[in-house]
């Protein structure tokens, strides 16, 4: 049953995202992905002209004369937002953690697809999927996706970037524009092996057959450390746990090293996989960085 708390939560969340997309993002949302496929019509008889690629051969041979395949512009999108519930979400060194940041840029895009009638759905996931909220419709549908978001009560710590691409690619038949949202902090992308080139494979089949926008949530102090002398640091997803003197130059130019070698290593499987990529950190204004990539979007079309 739902509480009291996550109900406001949800209002809130609901409010402050709203004003915002009213204001400026249901147009750039609309005009980044519309028209990016083609839906099948009808089948009608071949006239001179008629593109030949477009002939079905199983009508033509059926019936013994020509017939072509027509093909409109999608009239409505479906919006696939994998978020990432994981352990590590839950760090924020600026105004909120990352999972609140992900939450409000989830609310943002699930409004903005309410605005131009598209349905939206839900893959909900850390080592395993949590939830599957099925596309759909409508103000009270985009109400249930932000209630499933926010209440975080995960079964699992971990995080399995290609198991929720999996999920996808078998429940969603149609082509459909998915935003993964998750800080990126897995075996897959850190380390090279198995799970690296699993995570990859998934992410190239995922980015042919839907429209995959990957959206990196970050936090400052993922980049940078303080000089702040002996700190223990905890892996939410593990438990492991290491004590690092931030005090020392090296080491905090090592952990920057680090942290671009990881952006790096990201941006190259999203590149190679032809998936866009965003980054958001906590503390910064999301809505100008979705603009940017929405805007370059539209200028390659």
């Amino acid at each position: 049953m739902l509480t009291d708390e996550l109900m406001a939560k949800v209002k809130q969340l609901e409010i402050a995202t709203r004003r915002r997309v009213d204001e400026v993002f249901a147009g750039e949302y609309s005009s980044a992905f519309r028209g990016r496929g083609m839906e099948f019509d009808e089948v009608r008889a071949y006239t001179p002209g008629d593109d030949v690629r477009t002939i079905d051969w199983n009508v033509t041979a059926r019936t013994g004369e020509p017939f072509v395949k027509r093909f409109v512009e999608e009239r409505e999108l479906t919006i696939i937002l994998a978020v990432d519930l994981s352990a590590s979400g839950a760090f924020g060194s600026i105004e909120r953690e990352k999972r609140d940041t992900a939450a409000e840029l989830c609310a943002v895009l699930a409004l903005a697809a309410v605005r131009s009638s598209d349905k939206v759905g839900l893959i909900a996931f850390t080592d395993r999927v949590e939830r599957h909220v099925t596309p759909r419709k409508g103000s009270k549908h985009v109400l249930r996706i932000l209630r499933e978001v926010l209440d975080t009560s995960a079964s699992g710590t971990g995080t399995d970037l290609a198991g929720a691409l999996e999920e996808i690619m078998r429940v969603q038949k149609r082509r459909a524009v998915v935003f993964l949202v998750s800080d990126f902090l897995s075996e897959e992308v850190l380390s090279n092996g198995p799970a690296r080139d699993r995570f990859e494979t998934a992410l190239r089949v995922a980015g042919r057959r839907h429209d995959l926008v990957a959206v990196a949530i970050g936090d400052p102090r993922e980049r940078e450390l303080p000089n702040a002398g002996l700190i223990e640091l905890k892996d939410a997803e593990t438990g492991g746990r290491m004590v690092i003197d931030s005090g020392s130059s090296k080491v905090r130019t090592w952990w920057a090293g680090e942290a671009r070698r990881r952006e790096k290593d990201l941006e190259t499987l999203a590149r190679r996989s032809g998936v866009d990529i965003v980054r958001v950190e906590t503390g910064e204004e999301y809505i100008l960085k979705l603009m940017q990539l929405f805007r370059a979007r539209e200028k390659r079309r």
